[in-house]
């Protein structure tokens, strides 16, 4: 197990859709409308991390290896953290979708728990040989409900089983062995999407304390319309912190900047369908500000100096093409940090370190 913290706090970014993205003739621009390299511009804005999601066999070909790897080399040479996030899949993987990869539909137990171990190792191999291994690595995204299903799903009528919980359990240990084995200094998150529940958060790191499994840092996501408020979030972190004696990362969060849907647009989030804004925050540019900064507050003061850092999900992911490899429109664009064509909007301040 890793036994060294980050002393530094992360300021992380989810940038998934950045390669795509500029593949499509995308662009981002400063506050002045000056265009700049994304990289370069939210590091002057306080990130020091960045996340990539990594998709098995992926269709139109973004997050493969092949691109992570690109893209990987690009955060290095920007000196930034890299927190690399396998999906074990060909596409999302969530709390409603953890379907294994095509290639593996029909291996057995055994056979599925040596797939794995040997893609992420294969990975991790790949960004060894290119200087541009992970600081961190997820094994799994959002894994509440289990993963590679059905053979180690945990949610659901009749897979909360203690075989089922088991066989979940083994095959994330065969992912973190790899990591492990790949270098001593890559730390292991686990990451749930429970931020505001510290009721289901409990029961699924007990279940795995309970099966023995060697992780470094406790992975969360938090989106206020899904997960609960503001309050519960602290309440949370601060259990889990004095609880479990581990590093807490938000690992995904956001917050809209506007409810407008332009036409031919629709988003996640967008006031309706009993997905609304917390009240104290409105949909706005300085409403989305207060909110990070509320955010950022609440991760720095879990106890014990566990409060890690936090990862903003897809800030640059603007409406630039019509078009995506996942197959669905940009359903997001009105939770970025960017307006919709690509100017930073005032909330990256935020994001700026304190001055001393």
């Amino acid at each position: 197990m890793l036994t060294t913290r980050r002393e530094t706090f992360i300021t992380g970014m989810d940038l998934s859709f950045m390669d795509e993205i500029e593949h499509g003739g995308g662009r981002y621009y400063d506050a002045s409308g000056r265009e700049r390299e994304l990289l370069e511009l939210l590091g002057e804005n306080g990130v020091n991390a960045v996340r990539l999601r990594i998709w098995n066999d992926p269709a139109g070909g973004f997050c493969n290896l092949e691109r992570t790897l690109a893209v990987a080399r690009r955060i290095k040479r920007q000196g930034m953290g890299f927190l690399l996030d396998f999906h074990y899949s060909d596409k999302w993987a969530d709390p409603a979708n953890q379907w294994k990869p095509a290639a593996w539909e029909s291996l057995s137990d055994e056979e599925l728990g040596q797939a794995v171990y040997d893609y992420t190792a294969e990975v991790l191999d790949a960004l060894k040989q290119v200087d541009a291994l992970p600081d961190t690595v997820q094994v799994g995204n959002e894994i509440t409900p289990g993963m590679l299903w059905n053979e180690a799903r945990v949610g659901g009528e009749g897979f909360d089983t203690d075989e089922q919980w088991s066989r979940f359990a083994g095959l994330v240990k065969r992912g973190i062995e790899a990591v492990r084995a790949a270098s001593p200094d890559i730390a292991v998150m686990i990451h749930i999407d429970r931020g505001g529940d510290n009721a289901s958060s409990r029961k699924f790191f007990d279940r795995f304390a309970e099966l023995g499994v060697d992780y470094d840092v406790i992975g969360q996501s938090f989106y206020p319309w899904w997960h609960g408020t503001l309050e519960d979030l602290r309440g949370n972190l601060h259990d889990l912190a004095q609880r479990y004696g581990k590093p807490i990362n938000v690992v995904e969060t956001a917050y809209p900047w506007t409810l407008e849907e332009p036409e031919g647009s629709k988003w996640v989030m967008n006031g309706r369908e009993g997905l609304l804004p917390l009240p104290e925050y409105p949909a706005s540019v300085e409403g989305q500000r207060r909110y990070l900064e509320e955010l950022i507050a609440i991760v720095r003061e879990v106890p014990g100096g566990l409060g890690e850092g936090f990862y903003y999900w897809e800030p640059a992911w603007i409406p630039s093409q019509q078009e995506w490899s996942v197959g669905h429109p940009n359903n997001w664009a009105n939770l970025t940090l960017f307006d919709f064509e690509g100017r930073a909007l005032a909330s990256l301040d935020a994001l700026k370190p304190p001055a001393r």
